[in-house]
C-alpha cells in the first residue's frame, strides 16, 4: 500500500492516515524552538543590558515586538498551512530563526538588536505552537487532542531544559557567543527535523460541518467568531500579567524573591498537569462549558491571589490551581476551531483569532507594569485582572456557532 512507502500509520479509520515521523519531530521542534527564542532571551537580557549599557526597558521592547509581529505574521501563516501544508513553513521559520539570533547576536547597537528581533518574531510565527496544531489537527483528527496534549507537553519542557543550558553557557562564553552557539543549535536539531519529519504528503481539507455552509468567509463574519477572540484575547491579557506580576505581587506581600520564584515554579509545574487533564475534560464538558468553566476558574485564582496574604502554603496551592488552568487554556485555544468548525479551514481561523490574543499576551507584562503604580499595588492590578477574566467569560457564552442562525 501507498501508506508503507509514504512511511505514514493508518489511523484505523480507513480514511486518514498519519505520518509516523510528524509527532516526534514536532516534540524535539517544539522544545528546542521555545527553549532558544523564547526562553533564553530572559536568560541573557542582564548580560545583555550590562554588557552594551542599552536599557532593559529597550531590550525588553524588542522582545515584545517581535511577538506582536509573530501574532501579525500568524494570520498569513495560517492560509498558507490551510493549502500546503507546515513543512515549508516551518522549515523556511526554523532558518529564520537561527539567522535571526545571529543578527542579534552581532548587533553593534539597539536599532540592529531590535531588527534583529523583528526577524525573530516572522520566525515564531512559522516555527511556535500554532502551525504546528494545524499541522497535527489535520493529520491526526479526530484524536487531535492526545496529539495536542503530547506536543503542548514535550512544549512545556522547553524552559526546564534550555534555561538552564543557556546559563551554563552564559557562565563560559559572553552573550553574543552564547546566541551565536544557540542559533547553531536550532538550525542543527529544527532544520532537518521540519524538512524531513513534515515531508508526507498533505492530505486533503475535509468537508466543513453542516452548519457551516458558506466557507470560512461566513465564519469570520460570524457573531460567535468576534466574541471568540474578544473572549481570548482578554483572558490572554489576564492571564499573562498575573505570570509576570505574581513574583513582585507575592514580594509586596513580604515575602522573599526565592519564595515568590518557588510559586511561579509550580504554577508552571501546574501547566503540565492542567494539559494531562485536558482530554477527560473534553469528554465531559460541551466546548462552550469548557470555555466559561475553564476561565471562570482562572478569573477565582486570580482573585484568590489579588486578596490572599498568606499563609505561604495557601498562595502556593493557588499558584499551582492557576497553573493547571493556564495549562488547559493552551488546549482550549488549539482546539476552539475544530470544536466549532471543523478542521477544513483550521490554519486561517486559527491565525485569524490568535493574532490578537497574542499581541494582547505580549503587551501584558508592560501594560501590568504600568498599571499596578496608579492602581495602588499589584493586589489591585490582580483584582483588575480577575474582572477581566469575568468579562472573558461573559463573552465565551456567545462564541457558539449555534448562538445565531447560519
Amino acid at each position: 500500500m501507498s501508506d508503507l512507502r509514504s512511511g505514514v500509520a493508518a489511523t484505523g479509520t480507513g480514511v486518514r492516515s498519519r505520518p509516523r515521523a510528524v509527532l516526534p519531530a514536532l516534540c524535539l521542534t517544539q522544545i528546542t524552538s521555545w527553549g532558544i527564542v523564547y526562553y533564553a532571551f530572559p536568560v541573557l537580557n542582564p548580560a545583555i543590558t550590562a554588557d552594551t549599557g542599552w536599557s532593559a526597558g529597550a531590550t525588553t521592547a524588542a522582545f515584545s515586538a517581535a511577538l506582536v509581529v509573530s501574532a501579525v505574521a500568524g494570520i498569513y501563516v495560517g492560509r498558507v498551512l490551510d493549502h500546503r501544508g507546515p513543512r515549508t513553513v516551518m522549515t523556511a521559520g526554523s532558518v529564520l530563526g537561527a539567522l535571526s539570533l545571529l543578527v542579534i547576536a552581532a548587533a553593534p547597537n539597539p536599532a540592529v538588536f531590535f531588527a534583529g528581533w523583528l526577524l525573530a518574531g516572522a520566525a515564531m510565527a512559522g516555527i511556535f505552537y500554532q502551525p504546528a496544531f494545524a499541522a497535527l489537527t489535520r493529520w491526526w483528527a479526530p484524536d487531535h487532542i492526545r496529539a495536542l496534549t503530547i506536543v503542548t507537553l514535550a512544549g512545556g519542557l522547553a524552559s526546564t531544559v534550555f534555561a538552564p543550558l543557556t546559563a551554563a553557557l552564559a557562565d563560559h562564553m559572553s552573550w553574543r557567543a552564547t546566541y551565536a552557539v544557540l542559533a547553531g543549535i536550532l538550525a542543527v536539531l529544527t532544520v532537518p527535523a521540519h524538512a524531513l519529519g513534515l515531508k508526507a504528503p498533505w492530505p486533503p481539507a475535509p468537508p466543513s460541518p453542516s452548519h457551516v455552509n458558506s466557507g470560512h468567509e461566513h465564519v469570520v463574519r460570524s457573531r460567535a467568531f468576534w466574541m471568540l477572540a474578544v473572549t481570548f484575547t482578554l483572558s490572554a491579557f489576564a492571564m499573562y500579567a498575573v505570570v509576570i506580576g505574581l513574583v513582585p505581587l507575592l514580594i509586596e506581600r513580604g515575602y522573599t524573591t526565592t519564595q515568590a520564584a518557588w510559586a511561579l515554579g509550580l504554577g508552571g509545574a501546574g501547566q503540565t498537569l492542567g494539559r494531562i487533564l485536558y482530554a477527560a475534560l473534553a469528554r465531559h464538558l460541551d466546548v462552550t462549558a469548557r470555555s466559561v468553566t475553564l476561565i471562570a476558574l482562572g478569573a477565582l485564582t486570580t482573585a484568590a491571589l489579588a486578596t490572599s496574604t498568606g499563609p505561604y502554603a495557601l498562595l502556593l496551592a493557588v499558584s499551582l490551581l492557576a497553573g493547571v488552568i493556564r495549562g488547559n487554556l493552551t488546549l482550549l485555544q488549539a482546539t476552539a476551531v475544530t470544536d466549532r468548525w471543523g478542521t477544513t479551514h483550521y490554519g486561517r481561523l486559527s491565525g485569524l483569532l490568535s493574532a490578537p490574543a497574542h499581541a494582547a499576551a505580549a503587551l501584558a507584562p508592560f501594560a501590568g507594569a504600568v498599571l499596578a503604580g496608579p492602581l495602588g499595588g499589584y493586589p489591585a492590578l490582580f483584582t483588575l485582572l480577575a474582572a477581566l477574566s469575568i468579562a472573558a467569560a461573559v463573552t465565551a457564552l456567545a462564541a457558539h456557532p449555534t448562538a445565531r442562525k447560519q
